[in-house]
């Protein structure tokens, strides 16, 4: 049975946080905007690059949640690095893994975190359908790490989380 397309207009995300300020100020510095609709505990942002509907609400919680990550997948190399660089001019710590096998794909990428945790990748896919057998999270190149913090946003390789496609210590770099 063949049905009438749908006309998808974007992803909507809603993410609990603990400060609805605090988070605001990141995904200001994350996306680039301003947010469209603020109100008591709750406030939205409508990214047109990439296309996605973001709300944030405010919902005290212990620890971090199910969510593994989040990310904005790009064209190129040259993105990822472009959208570093955005996000170090907006004062954001990111942290680099080049050349990684992450998903049974070898990817470019660079993180930040917000307030709550919840990490943000941006990534290119360089070679895709890697064999089951391949190692996940391994880089092709050991990486110098670097590590710069400011008083506010301390940074430290053990404040990155480990598992598959998140971040580890060992494949990352830090830079500010």
């Amino acid at each position: 049975m063949e049905g009438k397309t749908v006309n998808t207009l974007k992803a909507h995300i809603a993410l609990n946080v603990r400060s609805v300020e605090t988070s605001i100020e990141f995904y200001r510095k994350i996306f680039g905007i301003e947010p469209s609709k603020v109100r008591t505990g709750y406030a939205k942002f409508d990214v047109q690059n990439p296309p996605l509907n973001l709300s944030l609400n405010q919902n005290p919680f212990n620890e971090q949640g199910a969510l593994s990550h989040l990310g904005i997948q790009v064209a190129s190399t040259e993105d990822v690095l472009e959208q570093r660089k955005r996000w170090m001019d907006a004062g954001l710590i990111t942290k680099d893994e080049m050349q990684t096998n992450c998903c049974y794909a070898v990817q470019d990428k660079t993180w930040v975190r917000d307030p709550d945790g919840n990490e943000w990748e941006v990534f290119v896919v360089l070679q895709d359908n890697l064999a089951e057998t391949s190692m996940c999270c391994v880089t092709g190149e050991s990486d110098e790490k670097s590590v710069s913090s400011t008083d506010a946003n301390k940074a430290v390789a053990s404040d990155v989380p480990t598992g598959c496609c998140a971040p580890t210590a060992s494949t990352v770099q830090l830079t500010r």
